[in-house]
């Protein structure tokens, strides 16, 4: 096996745990804004600005903020692996 097909191989299981990741902690954001505003829907999360009781709450900020930062780590682990090979 070559190095290139080593990189690759790494990037895309570095990928996959990301993206197991970003599953759970979207599930877990959704969850805790559901007991603060019961009914919201995923599309609902992604502007909680737009819900007086998720932008209040210290601890949806802190799980979205979470998400957000993993998201992050998956665009440069796709950017990476896109300038690599």
């Amino acid at each position: 096996m070559n190095t290139s097909a080593m990189s690759t191989s790494a990037f895309e299981v570095l990928d996959k745990e990301l993206e197991q990741m970003i599953v759970q902690q979207r599930r877990k954001c959704l969850e805790l804004a559901r007991r603060l505003r019961p009914g919201l829907t995923e599309d609902d999360i992604t502007q909680p600005h737009d819900f007086a009781e998720l932008q209040e709450s210290w601890h949806f900020n802190y799980e979205d903020g979470f998400l957000s930062g993993l998201l992050a780590a998956q665009v440069t682990v796709r950017r990476a692996k896109a300038s690599s090979g």
